[in-house]
């Protein structure tokens, strides 16, 4: 009897091989043999789950974005039950910064696809569509900040909370590039992320533990 095939097992299989490929020698080295290579697979296999780079591009770009929000969830999960709206929002954006040599790799496959997205209009406004979700999801916390005790974002209600989100994803994505490429430590950049955020929100000047 032929064996029978887990199509989505084989179309992470090959999506994980790319983002491998895109971590180790950056997108410019993608192509359908190189994946299938790295796969283990035929460029046929390949063109059959994925039809052209563009697929590959858009599945895998899918791929990290499920990864960042999966460590989010898991790292937000572990603050307990009932977190502080503003240990949320200092646990989300800490995410976003390597520790480690997985999150390093993700974190360059992330900045590369970022680099990519900048020169086509279509993944640019597929990656537009992600971020706007995920400074909404922020906005939102800072603006229950508001709601909280001593916990309200410094200069009152003229503080508009999407615009201070956005200033906080710019600068957890920053902290993060320069940890890849210019050797600051994890611990400096999040004494960085804390002294911003310490300028939105009153008590996340305080590292939740």
């Amino acid at each position: 009897m032929p064996k029978r095939v887990d199509h989505r097992e084989r179309r992470e299989q090959i999506a994980a091989a790319l983002l491998r490929v895109a971590a180790q020698q950056g997108l410019e080295a993608v192509s359908l043999r190189h994946v299938a290579t790295e796969a283990g697979v035929t460029t046929g296999m390949v063109q059959h789950y994925f039809p052209s780079k563009e697929a590959m591009m858009d599945y895998a770009m899918a791929t990290v974005s499920d990864r960042y929000g999966h460590r989010m969830t898991a790292n937000t999960a572990a603050l307990g039950d009932e977190p502080s709206p503003a240990d949320v929002v200092r646990m989300t954006l800490t995410s976003m910064i390597p520790r480690d040599d997985d999150e390093r790799e993700d974190a360059r496959v992330a900045l590369a696809f970022q680099s990519y997205a900048a020169g086509r209009p279509r993944s640019a406004t597929q990656l537009g569509t992600t971020n706007a979700h995920f400074r909404d999801y922020l906005a939102a916390q800072i603006e229950a900040c508001r709601r909280t005790a001593g916990a309200g974002p410094r200069g009152g209600p003229d503080v508009d909370p999407h615009v201070a989100a956005t200033a906080l994803l710019a600068t957890a994505e920053g902290l993060a590039l320069h940890v890849l490429s210019s050797a600051l430590s994890t611990a400096e950049a999040f004494e960085a992320l804390d002294q911003q955020l310490a300028l939105v929100i009153a008590d996340a000047a305080t590292p939740a533990r």
